[in-house]
């Protein structure tokens, strides 16, 4: 199964598979969109979208959550 994604968006995050045209769900905080995503996709990999720039990353990188 692909891998639900956690994308940032202006006023809250979305919760897409990676092709799709529409989210699945959004939630207003970055946690929410995590737990959505586990309930959406429960044996699924969930991928968050790296907002910042850290040694391990740059914004435009996924993350496991």
């Amino acid at each position: 199964m692909l891998p639900l994604r956690i994308k940032v968006r202006q006023v809250n995050y979305a919760v897409r598979h990676p092709d799709s045209q529409r989210a699945s769900a959004t939630a207003t905080t970055q946690r929410e969109a995590i737990e959505r995503a586990g309930e959406l996709n429960p044996s699924g990999l969930v991928l968050v979208e790296r907002v910042r720039t850290t040694s391990a990353g740059k914004p435009d990188k996924w993350r496991k959550p």
